[in-house]
């Protein structure tokens, strides 16, 4: 049993793409998006994943998460079962003051949407925040990729 920690943020410029050491396209759906739990099925690049994650605490900091690789074209396939509302992103690396931040700018739907995330090894980790960071959202189910997935950024307005 794998338990992940992270905080999120939403994020307020663009400085954030000259600052990346790596980039990739993901496109995922949601086998399941149920508040106690989400199946996920993700695409990244040329990899494939099938993942489950738990309820988050109370803060939205902790869950549970179990992660297995899996076939491309088994992902594919999966992707016909999933939820309405599959998601299409790029994904953007960065580090800052030895912490990976991961920046997802994405597409479709949920077009203007830009959430950063990074992943610590305690709930109370102290994070130095880039000058892109904007207002955290940590806990905000809204922000959450199955929800949004449900409830695209484009109707948000």
């Amino acid at each position: 049993m794998s338990i992940e920690i992270e905080r999120k943020f939403l994020v307020k410029n663009l400085n954030f793409k000259t600052e990346s050491f790596e980039k990739k396209y993901i496109k995922q759906g949601y086998l399941n998006s149920d508040k106690n739990r989400a199946v996920r099925v993700r695409i990244a690049d040329d990899k494939a994943f099938l993942t489950i994650k738990g309820k988050s605490n109370l803060e939205g900091t902790t869950r549970f998460e179990w992660e297995k690789e899996i076939d491309v074209k088994e992902a594919e396939n999966l992707f016909i079962l999933c939820e309405p509302g599959i998601i299409e992103k790029h994904r953007y690396l960065v580090s800052y003051e030895s912490l990976t931040f991961e920046v997802d700018e994405f597409n479709g739907d949920n077009k203007g949407l830009i959430i950063a995330e990074v992943e610590l090894t305690s709930e109370n980790q102290k994070i130095e925040k880039p000058n892109w960071l904007g207002k955290e959202v940590t806990g905000d189910v809204k922000y959450y990729n199955s929800n949004i997935s449900k409830f695209p950024f484009k109707n948000w307005i």
